[in-house]
């Protein structure tokens, strides 16, 4: 008996100094938790003696989740699509060709694109059979709002493959969890008027801000605010060009310290 349990401690010993060591590891543990308590803990608050605005919004959350899902999807088209051409030690392949950083940057956009695609249509033509909801009824600003959080999702998204680059797959937990700890600022499934008022300049500096509150502003009210669309535009060229930046710095270190046909290992 007291082997086995010097060996279950032993394994539980390992774990704690791979914690102790690693405060990333740390970070996952209370990171989901953290996370969900922040979003449901607004949209209760949100949702408290709302019960007529429920009733009116109809189709709000189900169009919150769809529109959300394509900035997960844009994000993760990107990030998952360097992943998979680390984790196939295809990365050094790429790079001793003539394929040059922007090259591979709008390959990867090009992914995302699909993948958002692929992954939110069904999603999209099943809510209406089910729910009987059709996001596809929000006509040009679809269009628009899809547009508007792609490109937010490539801003992200780049920055996220630049770490990849700099720091190999050690940055990988950061490519699958860093997108949603902006979920409960982008007043998604609630307006932002329900943050606390030292929030609200933050999720004001995201342009899922304003995308999500432009469309609420057409589901509820009929009528597209066109303030919001610029800002979340304006806001999405300035993430983009951060993004592209720092994926531009990771190359540039990585060739510097040789370590960039090394990243996938």
């Amino acid at each position: 008996m007291t082997g086995a349990v010097g060996r279950v401690g032993a394994i539980l010993m390992r774990h704690v100094y791979l914690w102790r060591g690693s405060w990333t590891r740390l970070f996952d543990l209370v990171y989901w938790p953290l996370l969900q308590v922040m979003v449901w803990g607004f949209m209760t608050e949100f949702l408290a003696g709302k019960s007529s605005w429920v009733a009116q919004a109809g189709g709000v959350f189900i169009g919150a989740v769809l529109l959300w899902d394509v900035l997960v999807r844009g994000q993760f088209g990107m990030t998952l699509s360097m992943l998979e051409e680390m984790w196939s030690r295809n990365f050094a392949n790429l790079f001793v060709s003539p394929l040059r950083p922007w090259e591979f940057a709008t390959a990867l956009m090009c992914l995302s694109i699909a993948r958002s695609l692929i992954g939110v249509i069904p999603a999209a033509l099943l809510a209406i059979p089910l729910f009987g909801y059709s996001i596809f009824g929000l006509g040009l600003p679809l269009l628009a709002f899809w547009t508007l959080l792609l490109v937010f999702g490539w801003g992200v998204g780049l920055a996220l493959c630049g770490l990849l680059v700099r720091f190999g797959l050690a940055a990988e937990s950061y490519a699958w969890a860093s997108i949603f700890v902006l979920a409960p600022f982008s007043g998604v499934y609630y307006p932002i008027s329900t943050l606390p008022a030292w929030l609200q300049p933050f999720a004001w500096s995201l342009p899922t801000t304003y995308i999500f509150e432009g469309m609420r502003a057409v589901m509820i009210g009929g009528a597209l605010d066109w303030r919001m669309l610029v800002g979340a535009l304006l806001l999405d060229l300035v993430y983009v060009a951060l993004g592209y930046a720092v994926f531009l710095w990771a190359f540039r270190r990585a060739r510097e310290r040789g370590t960039l046909l090394a990243s996938g290992e």
